[in-house]
């Protein structure tokens, strides 16, 4: 299920959820320890791990990160899909699709 589009926008409105996302972009499958370390010692944030877990939550409701448990350890993954939602909303209409994307277009 894509959240509305407004959650999107608001989770990405935040400064620290896009370093969030930038950091699971280049690395994906951290955990909060991971990811608290990789934003102080990368971007100079100084929020807690409460704080990045609250902003964690916020970006999860939005569809944009999912999060996996291995034990006792929870992993979060980027999920771009709410993204391409958004971006699909405005795209213009091809005139002439692509026989390579439709698997039904004729040679």
């Amino acid at each position: 299920m894509v959240a509305p589009v407004g959650d999107v926008f608001r989770a990405l409105a935040d400064p620290t959820r896009r370093a969030i996302l930038d950091e699971l972009q280049e690395r994906s499958g951290q955990t909060l320890f991971e990811l608290v370390n990789r934003l102080v010692t990368r971007h100079g944030l100084s929020s807690t791990r409460q704080a990045i877990s609250q902003h964690l939550a916020v970006l999860e409701d939005a569809g944009l990160v999912r999060t996996r448990r291995e034990g006792r350890y929870k992993f979060h993954d980027l999920d771009t899909a709410p993204l391409r939602a958004i971006t699909d909303r405005w795209r213009p209409p091809r005139e002439h699709p692509d026989p390579e994307e439709d698997p039904c277009a004729s040679p």
